[in-house]
């Protein structure tokens, strides 16, 4: 019998972030085959302050609140396989001296920066840029130049996600993307958590991260042909002001399309899915098994932890768990 839940995850390096109902959980499987697990309890932004639980606010809040948390479990899951450690350079020991404990903190601001920055680059201002062009040479039809501009954007990031797709590493991480997914659909059904029984599952979800970025491209074409097509500039100031409209209108169409199963919520959900054929891979059963044991630990599932592992718990706040890959962790 399916049940309501409320999960939600990331692949990262070797491993998946889960989110659940008794905070976050991201688990690793180490070069030495043994899955490491950190967990900590989490409450989202839109249960700290009301305005950010407010449609629209919350599909904004939510992007920038999943960008943080996606951030740090990849830096986590990284921090198993760095190279060997070379000397720090100038440049780095004056930064940690500078910023001390808060060192990270600033990094992550930094990386956030940068990531939205270069987002809004290739997705939003290139695309008007190069319909200029088209203004410039074929036609003045406001209509015809936000379409046009629409399905540029389209297809830059339909060439984005392939070329992304084709780097070794990135193949890996589509596996556990894979892995996420079947792993929130077994749960989700009901079913009891083993890698052979998630394997059954569709690597395909409503809710993921495809999804939205896809419908982030369509919805933009919409809400932007109300701005008009002014010059360069204000049409690139324009769209990055409506960003937090257009990531809030599509974070309620996500939603919505996870409660939904009548046919118009299956042909809007339809080219996204599509779309996780290239971002999702089928993953084998050590993958399964990693996300299983990122899914238990944050939804407060402790039945794969032993209890020795349970003596060693940093904090209620952050724990680290290392559990040995095979049987003893998972009944496969």
């Amino acid at each position: 019998m399916s049940k309501k839940v409320s999960v939600g995850g990331q692949a990262v390096i070797e491993g998946v972030m889960m989110r659940g109902s008794k905070g976050l959980a991201t688990a690793v499987r180490l070069p030495d085959g043994t899955i490491e697990i950190k967990k900590e309890n989490y409450e989202s932004f839109s249960k700290r302050n009301k305005i950010f639980s407010l449609p629209i606010i919350r599909g904004f809040i939510s992007l920038i609140e999943s960008l943080i948390i996606g951030m740090k479990s990849l830096e986590f899951s990284a921090s198993f396989f760095d190279d060997e450690e070379e000397e720090p350079s100038k440049f780095d020991s004056w930064f940690k001296n500078t910023f001390k404990e808060k060192s990270n903190d600033v990094i992550m601001g930094i990386s956030l920066v940068v990531s939205l920055a270069f987002a809004a680059l290739l997705f939003f201002i290139l695309p008007t840029v190069l319909t200029s062009f088209v203004k410039s040479n074929i036609t003045k039809n406001t209509i015809i130049l936000n379409v046009i501009e629409g399905i540029i954007r389209v297809a830059v990031f339909l060439l984005y996600i392939y070329l992304v797709g084709k780097m070794e590493d990135i193949k890996r991480v589509y596996q556990y993307h894979g892995a996420e997914h079947k792993t929130i659909f077994c749960y989700e059904a009901g079913e009891e958590l083993t890698p052979e029984n998630a394997k059954k599952f569709s690597r395909f979800h409503p809710r993921c991260g495809t999804n939205f970025l896809f419908l982030v491209m369509v919805i933009s074409i919409i809400i932007f042909s109300f701005t008009g097509w002014q010059s360069v500039g204000q049409r690139i100031l324009w769209r990055l002001l409506l960003l937090p409209i257009v990531s809030g209108v599509t974070y309620e169409v996500i939603r919505w399309l996870g409660k939904s199963n009548n046919s118009f919520a299956s042909f809007v959900a339809a080219p996204g899915l599509k779309l996780q054929g290239i971002t999702t891979k089928e993953p084998d059963l050590s993958m399964l098994e990693v996300a299983i044991a990122s899914l238990k630990a944050a939804e407060g599932i402790e039945d794969n932890i032993t209890e020795e592992d349970k003596g060693n718990s940093a904090t209620d706040e952050e724990n680290l768990m290392n559990i040995k890959a095979g049987s003893e962790a998972i009944n496969i």
